[in-house]
């Protein structure tokens, strides 16, 4: 899953991406309102972690712009101030939750958690495709009730391929949401992380169904 931070404070925006990306995330950061924008309107994000008070355009504007763009991710708001009428102000311009600083990392991994598991877990903590079984929170993976060991992209990628069920994702969708922007991705690296998850998640169950399909000239596609 792919998060983009906007957060001017840079210990701060480091320290977040820092524990975030030990939770198996891919993570984004910048450090003004103007470049939130740029990067929310060009790249694709499972959810968005952003500060209120922030350079050139504030958070509340950033929100406010990209719900009138119809762009639905996510988004969690970050600020110093605790008023109640600050709340409301950015909840109303279309953040989906709000967390107050000082926080807890854990506090905000478990809202981020929360959010992403709205619109298609419906609040199930395990996802599931046949007899696979993936638990974000404790980044267990069974077959048959069989432990299933990944790497942390090969963890990424089947969480991403989980939450897409039964649709079928191309080679830059799944750039876009499981490595970091700056990273230099080429096709062929997806294809090898594919191979090596079809290798722990399909090879070692030959009697099985085999989960992870190739859509030729289009993508990948996890299906029961």
């Amino acid at each position: 899953m792919r998060i983009l931070v906007v957060e001017d404070e840079h210990k701060i925006a480091n320290s977040i991406k820092k524990g975030l990306e030990q939770e198996n995330f891919s993570v984004d950061i910048v450090f003004d309102g103007e470049s939130a924008l740029d990067m929310a309107e060009t790249e694709e994000y499972d959810c968005i972690v952003l500060d209120l008070m922030l350079p050139k355009i504030n958070g509340v504007q950033v929100c406010s712009q990209l719900r009138k763009d119809e762009n639905h991710t996510p988004i969690i708001m970050l600020t110093a101030k605790s008023e109640l009428e600050d709340k409301v102000h950015g909840l109303t311009m279309g953040a989906d939750d709000y967390l107050t600083k000082p926080f807890a990392f854990e506090e905000l991994l478990a809202r981020i958690r929360a959010l992403l598991r709205r619109p298609k877990d419906r609040l199930e903590n395990t996802l599931k495709c046949g007899d696979l079984e993936l638990n974000p929170a404790t980044f267990e993976i069974k077959r048959l009730d069989e432990q299933v060991n990944l790497t942390k992209k090969e963890f990424a990628l089947l969480e991403y391929l989980m939450r897409n069920k039964g649709k079928t994702v191309t080679k830059d969708q799944i750039i876009s949401h499981v490595w970091n922007y700056d990273s230099n991705i080429l096709g062929n690296t997806v294809e090898q992380y594919i191979g090596y998850l079809r290798n722990k998640i399909d090879k070692p169950f030959p009697n099985k169904k085999q989960l992870l399909q190739t859509i030729r000239g289009f993508g990948y596609k996890l299906a029961e």
